[in-house]
């Protein structure tokens, strides 16, 4: 593979023109004329209005989904490249105000869904056309029954296009306001908050330091901004709840996951046994940094005094070739979307923090972002988008609701890539030294998922109960996230990070409420995957496959009762993924002991 790829990516091969295209604004218009005459004709529609029209729309609604989510793409893309593209920002509220549209057109079509008698719904939800996506026709079905009237449901999404998506917007101009002053050779320059994130990665205990005091002063200085937002956000949600009649802020997160409370709380459960384990990983490390705790930010820091550094090209070539041993097909995916430009890394100010994927459906493709600055962190986050991108290129072809699935599997088909690229790595490792780095990056994995993901879990649960009495100040909120922080992590750091809720994009999503737990859902689920592929060898690669093109048509309780033929509502797969997920901690603390003495000779 070339050693000189594009370091950013190539978005007019989809919509030439960037902010300003003309072929975008066409299809827009084009969308936008067919959402608006589903939803006129959705709601001038009444009484029985036969299978033949349900099956019409049907067919429309799906074409529509697939625009709408090309668009959603676009706009992200186009907004996460450039913060102060304005024009992005526009068409992100096109794009929003389409999507309240087709959810009206859709509220109303699942109100017909559930008008169509028993007995004719069961002979026409099987009929061609319907068979490949009866599980979600079903769900969409029962799902209407919860909510409010489609005028009132249709009124609170037209709203919240100004209100709660404008909140959530907002957030980004947040964003976009942070310079963090960072000197360097003499010459002080304003970095991003995404290229000030790429510091705590530095192997110089004095340079994460410095950036932890900027970091979360500058977030400080935005603390009551922030704040707002995420109040007005939480406020939002807790009204539109209360009015379903829905008891619990876990309700929508838990049906948009096609997960049941019971398998949340198991795998919590079973997460609580990490910290013990994790704990010892955490204080082996503080002392190869001459520590005795580490602070919050020196928990992703790389060990050793110069941390490796890989190139981009470099870690293109791992990536494909850690792939190719579990399976060609996602070598395949990763050799495309490098050769076609889908990913952009390039390190430069105005790029949103963070990382992601996002697909184009009608082209069949997805795009990557992220801020590339050679670390193994970032061959890891490459690596998970590229699992994103595969699960995507998996469910290209199948009706657009079949590709329709939730945060909790995405994430499996992610951090079960990273599992392929580390485990290919370590068998590599030629050096003790190598072997603890990469050790590392795997412990920090479980950290992520088994501690810092948990502790987001219980601030935003701990948010939610408090917001039902009012607005919370900052101060509060700071409070709220250090003692979810503390218990999660076991004590076990020397510093926290207050203001983690205002620098955490996570919390101001606002397609997705709680976008937490799946995280940690994904992370164990692929765990116990691995184990699986293990056991059996190549061949598992094929009902790999296969698991992951059911992802967006059943429950996850089926989904791993079919493939893997377990129950997730009881504790036992749990406990079992978290023991293989910490199973590395005690050869960390041995070689960490070793590298130790050999560098003291």
């Amino acid at each position: 593979m070339s050693q000189s790829l594009s370091l950013t990516w190539d978005l007019d091969a989809l919509f030439p023109g960037g902010s300003d295209s003309k072929e975008f604004a066409s299809f827009m218009e084009e969308s936008d004329k067919l959402v608006k005459g589903l939803y006129q004709e959705l709601k001038a529609s009444s009484g029985d209005v036969g299978e033949a029209k349900l099956s019409a729309w049907t067919a429309r609604l799906q074409e529509a989904n697939l625009r709408l989510r090309q668009a959603r793409s676009f706009a992200d893309c186009l907004t996460s490249q450039r913060t102060d593209d304005k024009r992005a920002a526009a068409w992100t509220e096109k794009v929003q105000t389409l999507g309240s549209l087709y959810s009206q057109a859709s509220d109303l079509f699942d109100v017909k869904l559930s008008e169509l008698p028993d007995d004719r719904w069961a002979k026409w939800v099987e009929a061609e056309g319907q068979k490949e996506i009866a599980y979600l026709l079903n769900e969409r079905r029962d799902a209407v029954r919860e909510k409010l009237s489609p005028e009132l449901e249709g009124l609170a999404s037209e709203l919240a296009i100004n209100g709660y998506h404008g909140w959530g917007e907002h957030y980004s101009l947040i964003v976009s306001r942070i310079g963090i002053p960072w000197e360097e050779n003499g010459e002080t320059k304003k970095l991003s908050v995404g290229q000030a994130a790429n510091k705590f990665s530095n192997p110089n205990q004095q340079v994460r330091d410095r950036m932890a005091s900027l970091w979360e002063e500058a977030w400080s200085e935005q603390e009551d901004l922030a704040a707002d937002v995420l109040n007005r956000l939480a406020g939002f949600r807790l009204n539109l709840y209360g009015k379903r009649g829905w008891d619990s802020v876990l309700h929508e997160p838990l049906r948009i996951n096609r997960m049941s409370p019971e398998t949340l709380e198991a795998m919590w459960g079973a997460v609580e046994g990490s910290i013990e384990p994790l704990k010892k990983y955490l204080s082996a490390k503080a002392g190869l940094l001459g520590k005795e705790k580490l602070g919050w930010h020196d928990v992703g820091a790389p060990i050793g005094q110069e941390g490796p550094s890989v190139g981009y090209g470099e870690a293109a070539e791992l990536i494909r070739e850690a792939f190719a041993q579990f399976s060609p097909s996602m070598a395949a995916l990763a050799d495309r979307a490098f050769s076609e430009r889908w990913i952009e890394v390039e390190d430069r100010a105005g790029k949103r923090p963070g990382g992601f994927c996002t697909d184009f459906p009608i082209n069949g493709q997805t795009r990557i972002f992220m801020t590339y600055s050679g670390t193994m962190d970032n061959v890891s986050t490459l690596a998970h988008e590229l699992g994103h991108a595969y699960h995507s290129s998996l469910v290209d072809g199948l009706a657009p609701f079949a590709q329709d699935y939730a945060m909790n599997v995405a994430e499996t088909a992610s951090t079960f890539a990273e599992a392929i690229v580390s485990d290919a790595l370590l068998r590599k490792a030629d050096s003790a030294e190598a072997k603890l780095a990469l050790l590392d990056v795997r412990l920090e994995s479980a950290v992520a998922f088994c501690m810092n993901i948990r502790a987001r879990f219980l601030f935003e649960t701990r948010f939610y109960d408090k917001r039902k009495a009012g607005m919370l100040s900052a101060e509060e909120i700071k409070e709220l996230m250090v003692e979810a922080q503390k218990e999660a992590y076991g004590d076990s750091l020397e510093s926290w990070h207050p203001m983690f809720w205002g620098s955490k994009l996570h919390f101001y999503i606002t397609d997705v409420p709680f976008y937490n737990f799946p995280y940690s859902f994904g992370y164990l689920f692929s765990t116990g995957i691995l184990a699986a592929a293990e056991k059996e060898g190549p061949s598992f690669s094929a009902r790999y496959d296969a698991l992951l093109k059911d992802t967006a048509v059943m429950s996850v309780e089926d989904l791993a009762k079919k493939h893997l033929g377990v129950d997730l509502k009881k504790r036992g797969f749990w406990d079992s993924a978290v023991a293989k997920a910490v199973s590395d901690v005690e050869l960390y603390v041995k070689t960490a002991a070793e590298v130790s003495r050999s560098s003291n000779r």
